[in-house]
């Protein structure tokens, strides 16, 4: 599925490995490629067991790759996540350093998937701990063996989107931005800190990509309660008939139900980011999105046509704890990833949310 290159025991051939260029690596036959093979590559992500992350694991898995997954599964049923999928290794985050030391010279391919995702979080010291600090040491564990690396970033580093939501890797415009939350000012302080990391010439991974992913919906996000996607949330009373809670529009340019954002289905959130692996274009900063801004209206009419079901909408106010900071328009700019060679198609909220519902939410067992 994707290039493997491996470092062995032997003191003189990891010192080739590591002189050897990435191209180098993925065509050089020399006298070690026998105990090259005998070696199997393993692909790491962190937040394994997460929304986006297990989904990549099915994806991976399902291909017949060898996958550790670096994750806390805790006590409710989020170990459903990853029960379909084979994985190799599941270790807690505290011992993230202790597999990467032990399998260092098996590790291909880092996906850091793994972060404190709630935008509601408070406890920023939390946050600053899981998505600078440990970032920051994949970071530096990737460069320094060379290892490919693709992090997840987020939408909300652009904040209410004044500045718009271009992925351009320009410090003075990321200077511009202003995330309205703890969570998307963490991923943004990630992404400038990598920035100035390459302008200022210091090693970095062979290739590394980070994904500003937009409003992500689909399988495996059942775990996190009030962080779900509208269509989740929503999906059990559609079915069943019931109205369905939105919030009210508080900006005059917005009718109730006409706040847009760009939401994509985790799908393909996956495939764009198995084919930034395999074809490792240009690295660098990377939306996520459709390119394409909808409804929420459109979003539960999906939902109930998915179900077969007339839309019943009740309107509450947005609550003032997170009124100011409320997106009433998010929109990837996809030109940089089309440039780069990424053709296939996104699906629009009534693809998305017609597969979802018909191959997941209206099943016995919705995982993926």
């Amino acid at each position: 599925m994707r290039v493997r290159y491996r470092s062995v025991p032997d003191p003189l051939t990891q010192m080739a490995h590591q002189l050897l260029s990435i191209e180098e690596k993925r065509s050089y036959n020399g006298p070690w490629t026998q105990l090259w093979a005998d070696l199997p590559a393993m692909i790491l992500i962190t937040g394994g067991s997460g929304f986006i992350g297990s989904n990549l694991l099915g994806a991976l898995s399902e291909t017949g790759e060898r996958v550790s997954i670096c994750d806390t599964l805790g006590t409710g049923n989020k170990w459903l996540n990853v029960a379909k999928h084979e994985v190799d290794e599941i270790v807690a985050p505290e011992s993230l350093s202790e597999i990467l030391t032990r399998r260092r010279d098996e590790i291909s391919f880092v996906y850091h998937m793994g972060a404190v995702t709630a935008t509601t979080e408070t406890d920023v010291d939390l946050i600053l701990d899981s998505n600078l600090r440990l970032s920051q040491k994949i970071w530096h564990w990737c460069s320094q063996h060379q290892v490919p690396l693709v992090y997840a970033s987020s939408a909300a580093t652009y904040g209410d989107g004044r500045q718009g939501f271009s992925d351009i890797e320009d410090r003075g415009y990321l200077e511009t931005l202003r995330p309205t939350n703890p969570y998307g000012w963490s991923k943004h302080v990630f992404d400038r800190w990598v920035v100035r990391e390459l302008d200022e010439g210091r090693s970095h991974p062979p290739f590394w990509a980070g994904l500003k992913f937009f409003n992500v919906y689909g399988p495996n996000e059942y775990h996190k309660e009030d962080m779900r996607s509208a269509v989740t949330k929503a999906y059990g009373d559609a079915a069943a008939n019931r109205p369905v809670t939105l919030f009210r529009s508080h900006h005059p340019e917005y009718k109730d139900g006409g706040q847009k954002r760009d939401f994509i289905y985790v799908k393909d959130c996956v495939d764009v980011i198995l084919w930034l692996s395999e074809q490792t274009p240009a690295s660098g900063i990377y939306n996520v999105g459709t390119g394409r801004a909808q409804t929420w209206l459109e979003l539960m009419s999906a939902l109930y046509a998915s179900v077969d079901r007339t839309p019943n909408i009740q309107w509450v106010d947005t609550p003032r704890a997170i009124r100011d900071g409320y997106q009433y328009f998010t929109q990837a700019d996809m030109t940089k990833l089309r440039r780069a060679g990424y053709t296939n198609p996104f699906a629009s909220v009534d693809e998305g949310v017609s597969d979802y519902v018909q191959h997941f939410l209206s099943k016995k067992d919705p995982h993926r």
